[in-house]
C-alpha cells in the first residue's frame, strides 16, 4: 500500500471567502501545513507588512497550523522575471525578494517560483538569459532568509521558457543555487506528456514540492473532475521515494471558489480510496 501523501492545506478557490474561514477548513479538514497562495485580499505580497506578516502566522499556529510553502500570484503581467521591459523585471524581482522577507516572518521554508516568459518573437535564449539571471537573484537573497525556492515549470500557453521536466533540470544546472530546487505539478506535467518517473529521472531529490491535481489534460480540477491517473501518481512517488508535501491546486472553471470545502474534502477523499485500494 502506497502511504498516504503528506497534503497541505491551501487558499487556493478561497479568494472569495475571508481568510479567517480558510484556516478554520483548513484546521477542521486536519491539515497541519499550508501552502499560502499570496493574493488580495488574503495577502497581497506588495502590500503586507512585517506585522502583518506575523499576524497571519500567529492566527494560524492558534489552530495548529504552520505555513510551509508561499506562492505569490506570479502568472500573469505585471509580474514576469524575464520581461524584457527593464522597470517590469526589476519590479518582478523586487517583488519575489520582498516574499523572501515574508516568508521568514511567516515562518514558511519554501518560496515558489515560476520562470516568466519572453516575448514571442524574440530568440528564448535571450529571455532564458533573463529569467536565469533573476532566478539566480532571488535565491541568493533568499537564501540569506533560510528560505529554498522551488521553482515551477508552466504550461506553453503561460510561459515559452521552462515547460517541462528537462528544460527545468537544465535550469537548476544553469543557476547553481544550493537554495533552489522543483515544483512538479500533475497538470503541467501531463500537458506535456510527461510522467512522475520522467520528473525523478531528471530532477531526482530535487523535487521538493508538489501540485497534485487532476485535468483532461489542463484545467487544475478536483480528483474525479478530470482524467488523470491519481492511483498510478500516488504509487509512482511512493516508489521514488518522495516524502515531502503535496497541495491541491484548485481552480477549475472559477465555481470552486463559491464553495471551495466540499471541493477540498472530495479531493482528500479520492487521495484516501486510492491510497487504501493500492496492492
Amino acid at each position: 500500500m502506497s502511504p498516504m501523501p503528506l497534503i497541505t492545506g491551501s487558499n487556493f478557490s478561497y479568494q472569495h471567502l475571508p481568510f479567517e474561514r480558510f484556516l478554520d477548513d483548513a484546521a477542521d479538514l486536519g491539515r497541519e501545513e499550508l501552502e499560502l497562495w499570496g493574493i488580495a485580499p488574503h495577502f497581497h505580497v506588495p502590500q503586507v507588512s512585517d506585522a502583518e506578516a506575523r499576524a497571519v502566522r500567529r492566527r494560524a499556529a492558534s489552530r495548529g497550523l504552520r505555513v510551509r510553502c508561499l506562492t505569490p500570484e506570479q502568472v500573469a503581467y505585471p509580474v514576469n522575471i524575464a520581461s524584457a521591459d527593464t522597470r517590469l523585471r526589476a519590479s518582478s524581482i523586487a517583488m519575489f525578494r520582498r516574499a523572501a522577507e515574508l516568508c521568514a516572518e511567516l515562518g514558511a521554508e519554501l518560496l515558489l517560483l515560476t520562470p516568466g516568459r519572453g516575448y514571442e518573437d524574440e530568440p528564448v535564449e535571450a529571455a532564458w538569459r533573463r529569467s536565469a539571471d533573476a532566478l539566480a537573484e532571488i535565491a541568493s537573497y533568499a537564501e540569506g532568509f533560510g528560505v529554498t525556492c522551488v521553482l515551477e515549470p508552466l504550461q506553453r500557453v503561460e510561459s515559452n521558457l521552462l515547460n517541462d521536466s528537462r528544460a527545468l533540470a537544465r535550469m537548476l544546472d544553469e543557476v547553481g543555487a544550493p537554495n533552489l530546487a522543483a515544483v512538479l505539478d500533475t497538470v503541467g506535467m501531463a500537458v506535456a506528456g510527461e510522467s512522475v518517473d520522467d520528473y525523478f529521472d531528471a530532477l531526482g531529490d530535487r523535487v521538493r514540492h508538489v501540485h497534485l491535481i487532476d485535468g483532461r489534460p489542463a484545467g487544475h480540477l478536483a480528483w474525479g473532475d478530470g482524467e488523470l491517473p491519481l492511483p498510478d501518481y500516488l504509487a509512482a512517488f511512493s516508489r521514488r521515494g518522495y516524502a515531502g508535501f503535496t497541495t491541491f491546486e484548485l481552480f477549475g472553471d472559477g465555481t470552486y471558489a463559491f464553495a471551495p470545502r466540499p471541493v477540498v474534502e472530495r479531493c482528500l477523499s479520492a487521495v484516501q480510496a486510492a491510497v487504501t485500494a493500492a496492492p
